[in-house]
């Protein structure tokens, strides 16, 4: 179960790797973004509520509201560091005996990304960008403690199409 720092006193150890990344990644979205998003939310829209499917019209109203409060702020600042008993990511502390495996994607300048796959059942998987870090002293700290997953060659496809259509 992953510790809450604000709430409870954890033995997290010294600190190996250290640095800050931004909570979400911010897109330059252009004017024909928006357009176009805009007509497939209002065919969407019109779908829905043609179908019958007040729901699914509730559920498109939602995600523009999302996605328009999250054009309007800038992504918060979070710390992240690996730890000598874990890694810590914002003010959640992450056990490695938590963590089931990990594994990098280095593909610079597009993807440069570490992922850790967990046991928690709301949040299974945490991307954490490298920015400039060098992924190698990480990969040989990390592969004391952690199984990396080899097979893993690509970013996860939700990760690829929300970098794609300019989502998250």
């Amino acid at each position: 179960m992953p510790v809450n720092l604000n709430k409870a006193e954890a033995n997290i150890g010294g600190v190996v790797f250290d640095w800050e990344v931004n909570e979400y990644e911010k897109h330059d979205r252009n004017k024909r973004w928006y357009v176009i998003t805009a007509v497939i939310g209002v065919a969407l829209l019109l779908y829905s509520v043609i179908s019958g499917n007040y729901l699914f019209a509730l559920v498109v109203v939602l995600f523009g509201i999302v996605l328009f409060l999250q054009d309007m702020q800038q992504p918060m600042r979070v710390s992240f560091a690996v730890t000598e008993t874990g890694i810590v990511v914002g003010n959640t502390y992450y056990p490695f005996k938590e963590i089931t495996n990990y594994w990098i994607i280095y593909n610079p300048p597009e993807v440069k990304n570490i992922y850790f796959t967990t046991n928690s059942i709301l949040r299974h998987r945490l991307q954490i960008p490298l920015l400039d870090n060098d992924p190698r002293p990480i990969r040989e700290y990390l592969n004391e403690f952690l199984v990396e997953d080899l097979d893993q060659e690509e970013e996860p496809l939700s990760d690829r199409l929300g970098r794609m259509f300019k989502l998250h």
